[in-house]
């Protein structure tokens, strides 16, 4: 039972779309806008290629993993007082970063501003479902996932711009400035819902999670410094597999789970959710990545290193939202996000040709693929993940499909960084150089540069080959993410064909998750309590 305090019987506030959509977009827009700043935070604070992993994936690992935690707060405690504290935690943290010029203090403000996200981004959503009539819902709704897909272009665009003017903190002072607007309008108009009946809050879930993709994650980060085969590296990442088979046995055991393992047993939400996190793997680990070859390699300017990437959302916005629904209803969700996720793989195999010697046209023509692929794959993997489930169950959707967006993201700024940290080391050729020097020339490129023509070019070279190698590498894991895609929702089909002819009593049996009977589609529904 959903509890408002609204301003009339069946009213809305004309200004709670536009309060929600700030507070969305200004959480939103933080998970790439620092990409841009990343080679003046280097120069400005010595930070290491490490720490500079670091310093962007502590903002969406904290988010990943606290996303569920967060939906569950606000929809037991109240959706505006989640929306409130979340922005108060984003601003207060990111006004702590922007007086710091150390590395270590930076990593840590980003995991807190990661916790205030885990709070607003959910809100936002549920807020949106519980406050606006079924007439205004639907596009409501629509408002917010556009919004949600535009802002990361829109992070980036503006800190480019403001990083033409000042420095690196400017980025920071940004996010307080929004964080700021979007709290006094939330409240100021936004009105309170809760869910008193709300399960208990599943605290040790949710402690789980963040320790088993934080060891996981730190494991990847520093295994170019630590050595991929070392001792520290494998017991790091057999200790995160372990911590998370725990979360799963534990989730398993309770009656109102933070997330239902059994859900990935409906191979149409198991397809979508792969999909989703598979392309923000390819996507955040790209910018990460490409915004720095452009910067320090290719000698351009944060602000036109944001702005060429703009063809990519160009071409990726009318794919996502006028081919790819109609296409997905013509043809099947199968063929089309199998063939968005190739075209991410080619856009992929494309970047691996940049070398320092690249024209721009070598990545515009990634970059069109790359943006058809994203469009196509996004909004049909968006749609199995909610259409697996039934109408009581739509908040676990949304909730997965944020998930997977955040967690895709931090393990593809962790393992594509590292991959291209790994080479960047291995392929950087410091003969007479002095030692203290060359390990200053290891730790990353931007350091490099300062240590004379010479060395700056060995390593613009080096970091090229690195560029090559994590492209190459994510090519793959797209290319093997269609296959397993294309053949969870053909078994998907199976099943479904099988179930419509089995009796009633037998379908129940069929079921992975308590309360449902098998649907048309490759859909599990769930329709009553076994």
């Amino acid at each position: 039972m959903t509890t408002m305090t609204p301003e009339g019987p069946g009213t809305v506030h004309r200004a709670v779309l536009p309060a929600v959509m700030l507070s969305l977009a200004t959480v939103v827009s933080a998970v790439a806008s620092l990409n841009t700043a990343v080679p003046s935070i280097a120069r400005d604070t010595r930070a290491g290629l490490t720490e500079l992993a670091w310093i962007i994936d502590a903002y969406a690992l904290v988010f990943a993993a606290l996303l569920l935690l967060g939906g569950a707060i606000g929809d037991r405690y109240g959706r505006r007082r989640a929306l409130a504290a979340g922005l108060v935690v984003f601003g207060a943290g990111s006004a702590a970063a922007a007086l710091s010029s150390d590395p270590g203090w930076l990593i840590a403000m980003r995991g807190v501003l990661g916790v205030g996200a885990a709070l607003v981004m959910p809100a936002t959503l549920s807020t949106i479902t519980s406050t606006f009539p079924p007439g205004q819902r639907t596009r409501a709704v629509g408002a917010w996932a556009g919004v949600a897909g535009a802002s990361g272009i829109f992070g980036l665009l503006a800190s480019g711009s403001l990083l033409e003017v000042w420095s690196w903190r400017s980025v920071f002072w940004m996010n307080v400035v929004l964080a700021v607007i979007a709290l006094v309008t939330t409240l100021a108009v936004v009105p309170e819902s809760a869910e008193p009946d709300a399960p208990k809050l599943d605290l040790t879930g949710a402690a789980i999670t963040v320790a088993g993709l934080g060891i996981g994650v730190y494991s990847i980060i520093e295994a170019p410094t630590r050595g991929w085969g070392s001792a520290r590296t494998l017991l790091g990442l057999a200790a995160a597999l372990l911590v998370l088979a725990g979360f799963v046995l534990w989730e398993l055991r309770r009656r109102d789970p933070l997330l239902d393992p059994r859900l990935f047993r409906i191979r149409a939400f198991s397809a979508g959710t792969l999909t989703i996190t598979l392309q923000f793997f390819a996507f955040f680990g790209f910018v990460f990545i490409v915004l720095q070859y452009l910067q320090l390699v290719k000698g351009d300017s944060a602000l036109v290193g944001a702005l060429s990437l703009l063809p990519m959302a160009l071409t990726m916005m009318p794919f996502a939202r006028g081919a790819a629904p109609r296409l997905a209803a013509r043809l099947g969700p199968r063929r089309v996000i199998t063939a968005g996720l190739l075209l991410v793989g080619v856009a992929m195999l494309i970047f691996s040709l940049l070398d320092r010697d690249s024209t721009y046209w070598l990545l515009l023509a990634g970059l069109i693929p790359f943006g058809a692929g994203m469009g196509l794959a996004m909004t049909p993997a968006t749609a199995s993940i909610t259409d697996a489930l039934p109408p009581d169950k739509q908040g676990v959707g949304s909730a997965m499909n944020d998930l997977a967006r955040e967690l895709g993201g931090a393990l593809g700024i962790a393992v594509l960084g590292s991959i291209l940290q790994s080479s960047y080391r291995a392929n950087l050729d410091l003969d007479g150089v002095p030692g203290p020097a060359a390990e200053q020339a290891r730790t990353s490129l931007a350091t490099a540069m300062r240590l004379g023509p010479q060395v700056a070019e060995q390593a613009r070279t080096a970091f090229s080959d690195g560029v090559q190698a994590a492209f190459l590498t994510a090519s793959g894991a797209l290319v093997v993410a269609a296959v397993i895609v294309a053949a969870l929702y053909r078994t998907s089909r199976a099943d479904a064909a099988e179930s419509i002819a089995e009796p009633a009593d037998q379908a129940d049996k069929l079921n992975p998750l308590p309360g449902g009977s098998t649907g048309g589609r490759g859909e599990i529904r769930y329709t009553r309590q076994v």
